[in-house]
């Protein structure tokens, strides 16, 4: 029962990258935005990358001004949307860490972990498997405290 469940838990965590798809963005005559699995014939569209993506720990620095009292409600303002900004960041990073260490974690105590490729399962080589696991600890070092 526990190998049934330890070997859900890897194919669910695996799967995600593994089974998406490329996602295409265009803008209609309109100006609407739209997102789909195809492009539009006979209309430009980008490629989106649906990978998660690493949280961007850029902060924002207000551009110096004189400070007069009357812009002490406003620099307190300004405080408190960097204040938000930097706790949303930090919340994105620690759930984006907590991904890759439960992925890292699945990896190193399943042998035998399947992917889903081109819609059919496969089972990781070990070469490919060891590959992950590096990567793994690479971001996690980069990334994670």
């Amino acid at each position: 029962m526990r190998r049934m469940i330890l070997a859900c838990s890897v194919l669910l965590a695996l799967s995600a990258n593994a089974s998406a798809g490329q996602i295409y963005k265009w803008v209609d005559a309109q100006g609407n935005v739209h997102f789909g699995s195809q492009p539009p014939e006979g209309q430009q569209a980008a490629e989106v990358n649906p990978n998660i993506s690493q949280p961007k720990l850029s902060v924002e620095q207000p551009a110096p001004s004189s400070a007069a009292p009357t812009a002490e409600p406003e620099q307190k303002a300004i405080d408190e949307k960097v204040k938000k900004e930097v706790a949303e960041q930090e919340a994105e990073r620690r759930k984006y860490c907590e991904a890759v260490r439960t992925n890292l974690s699945q990896l190193e105590n399943n042998p035998r972990v399947r992917v889903e490729d081109k819609g059919e399962l496969r089972r990781l080589t070990e070469e490919e498997r060891q590959a992950q696991i590096a990567e793994s600890k690479k971001l996690i070092s980069e990334n994670c405290k």
